[in-house]
């Protein structure tokens, strides 16, 4: 049964790991828009993911992790 609402700590960890996404994909010299396109996900996608409105699912951090070529568990820590 999921918890509503959500406890504060997982907003605060969304938002890490958003913040993590985005560092990642600067570190890779991408945009928002080329990485969507690596992963086949629109880049308005990506920045919800990156500002913490929306939540990647696991498959999404795989393909993320594989695109900048950085372990999955960097970008989850």
């Amino acid at each position: 049964m999921p918890l509503d609402p959500m406890p504060d700590w997982v907003h605060a960890r969304r938002r890490e790991i958003g913040e993590r996404l985005r560092a990642a994909r600067e570190d890779a010299n991408l945009t928002q828009l080329q990485l969507g396109e690596r992963i086949g996900r629109d880049h308005r996608t990506i920045h919800r993911w990156e500002y913490a409105s929306r939540i990647p699912t696991l498959e999404d951090l795989l393909l993320i992790a594989d695109a900048l070529d950085v372990p999955l568990a960097e970008l989850v820590r």
